[in-house]
C-alpha cells in the first residue's frame, strides 16, 4: 500500500485489524507530498512509481492506493499496467454520510485535487438528488499533519470548520461531515472537539479494509487456515519512506503504536 505520506496510516490501522494475519508493505511518499496539493500529471507519475516498486522489490499480492488524491488521479491508470493484481483505492464516503445523515445536509472536507477530479465530481452527482453537500478544500491541513504540527492542525481545522457551515441537528444543519483524505483521520480529536459529540464523522478506514478482504477472498489470496485450524505465520508490517524514515518511524509509534522499523525508498 502506498500514500503521499503518512495519512495513510489510518488505513493500514484498520487493515491490520481485520486482516491480522496478512504481511503489510506501507510505502510512504513523502519526498514528494503533499500529492492533494500537486498537479495530477506529477500524482500520476509519482503512482506509477510506488506501484511498481511495491510490485517489483516486494513482490505485492495486492494492492491498496491508500490515498484519495491518488486513487482519483491515477487508479485506473494503475489498473490497466498492472491487469493481474487485484487494487484497491480509496474515496471519499459520501454513500455512508448519505445513509447517516438526518438533515440531508453533508459537509466534506478534502484536498483541492480531490474535490476537483473528475472521479470524485462523478460520484458526487451521483449522490446530489439524495442529499446537500458542502465542500471545503483544506490547503495546509494535510502537510500540518505530516510533519505533527499541532497549533497549524487546530488552527486549520477552526478555519476550514468554520467556513464550511453550521454544524448541528436542525433543519438546514450540516450533521456529518466527511474526512476526505486519509490523513484528517489524525484530526478527529481536533475536529470532534470543534463540533461536539453529535455531529457524524465518516472517514474511510473500515470500510476499505472490509472491501479489502472481500477482494482478496474473491481472487483466491486470502490468507486461510493450514489443516487443523491454524493459522500459517504472518501478521507482519514493513515501511518505507521516500522521505526521512524517522518522520514515518515517529508517525507509526505516535498513531498506531507500532515500533516498526523503516527503510529508505526512492
Amino acid at each position: 500500500m502506498f500514500d503521499s505520506g503518512v495519512g495513510g496510516l489510518s488505513i493500514l490501522r484498520a487493515l491490520r485489524a481485520e486482516l491480522p494475519h496478512e504481511d503489510f508493505v506501507y510505502l510512504a511518499d513523502s519526498g514528494h507530498a503533499p500529492y492533494g496539493e500537486r498537479d495530477p500529471a506529477h500524482v500520476v507519475t509519482r503512482s506509477r512509481a510506488m506501484a511498481q516498486q511495491l510490485v517489483a522489490r516486494h513482490r505485492a499480492k495486492a494492492l491498496v492506493v491508500a490515498c484519495n488524491t491518488a486513487t482519483a488521479a491515477a487508479i485506473d491508470l494503475l489498473r490497466a499496467e498492472f491487469p493481474a493484481l487485484p487494487i484497491v483505492g480509496v474515496e471519499p464516503a459520501l454513500k455512508p454520510a448519505v445513509a447517516l445523515s438526518r438533515t440531508r445536509h453533508i459537509g466534506v472536507m478534502a484536498t483541492r485535487g480531490t474535490l476537483g477530479s473528475a472521479k470524485f465530481q462523478a460520484l458526487l452527482a451521483s449522490l446530489t438528488p439524495q442529499a446537500n453537500f458542502t465542500l471545503q478544500a483544506c490547503d495546509g491541513l494535510a502537510d500540518a499533519i505530516e510533519r505533527f504540527d499541532t497549533p497549524k492542525i487546530e488552527a486549520l481545522c477552526l478555519e476550514y470548520t468554520r467556513a464550511t457551515g453550521f454544524f448541528g441537528q436542525e433543519i438546514g444543519d450540516i450533521d456529518t461531515l466527511v474526512l476526505g483524505c486519509t490523513h484528517y483521520a489524525f484530526a478527529e480529536g481536533v475536529l470532534r472537539d470543534l463540533l461536539g459529540p453529535t455531529v457524524r464523522l465518516i472517514e474511510t478506514g473500515l470500510p476499505v479494509a472490509q472491501h479489502t478482504r472481500r477482494v482478496l477472498a474473491q481472487s483466491g489470496l486470502l490468507r486461510s487456515t493450514l489443516p487443523g485450524g491454524t493459522m500459517p505465520p504472518g501478521g507482519r508490517t514493513s515501511a518505507w519512506s521516500t522521505g526521512d524514515p524517522g518522520d514515518l518511524r515517529q508517525a507509526l509509534v505516535r498513531w498506531l503504536g507500532s515500533h516498526t522499523e523503516v527503510g529508505a525508498a526512492h
